[in-house]
């Protein structure tokens, strides 16, 4: 898709996909309309023509409702994970209301229904590959193996670091140098989330507008 879409067209393609989401089917042409304050039914239909001449959309213009989003698929192949920005103290450590919202991901790449996104903070596990920003997936588990890269918890603060064991010591280090080790004793309020099994790397993120 190399033709950059206009600021009308970007919103009624976003708008086609968000109505698509939700109901199954997509708007018509007066949907559209009525969302943007559109009175006339041929300037909505030159907006999807012109996304159809980009690349984005097929459509078949005698229908009220014939527009196919090119590359969506709504045949249960993509699973939304839900994002958490805050961490409870105790069990569960993931409530409703601390939620963010979902990132919506190809279900080839999802190892399990229970799956979270978490947001890394700070850098210190750049020797890994994660840096500020990103998103991390964590598959739950009680247990981890040594040399797993995990999320954990101390009380509401979540760290993602490689877990270790030594000498019957979980120990949690840091994939950068000028950051500390974190040895688990059985005072500290802790408790493993999972396990990290992907990375979501968002180059600009963008607020949803309709």
């Amino acid at each position: 898709m190399s033709q950059p879409l206009t600021p009308v067209e970007s919103k009624v393609y976003h708008y086609l996909i968000d109505f698509l989401s939700e109901n199954t089917y997509q708007p018509s042409v007066r949907d559209i309309g009525r969302q943007f304050g559109i009175k006339s039914t041929k300037t909505v239909s030159e907006v999807l023509q012109a996304l159809a001449n980009k690349g984005y959309i097929e459509r078949d213009a005698s229908r009220s409702r014939g527009v196919k989003l090119l590359g969506h698929e709504l045949g249960g192949r993509t699973m939304p994970v839900p994002y958490y920005g805050k961490i409870h103290a105790g069990e569960p450590a993931l409530l409703p209301e601390h939620r963010r919202g979902f990132i919506t991901m190809d279900r080839r790449f999802i190892p399990g229904d229970d799956v979270f996104f978490m947001k890394i903070i700070g850098d210190s596990m750049i020797g890994r590959g994660l840096f500020e920003g990103d998103y991390v997936m964590v598959r739950p588990s009680r247990t981890a193996q040594h040399g797993e890269m995990v999320a954990a918890r101390f009380g509401e603060d979540a760290t993602v670091k490689t877990y270790e064991l030594r000498a019957g010591q979980i120990v949690l280090t840091p994939a950068n140098p000028a950051e500390r080790e974190i040895p688990v004793t059985k005072d500290d309020d802790f408790a493993l989330l999972g396990i990290v099994c992907g990375v979501f790397r968002p180059f600009q993120e963008l607020v949803a507008s309709h």
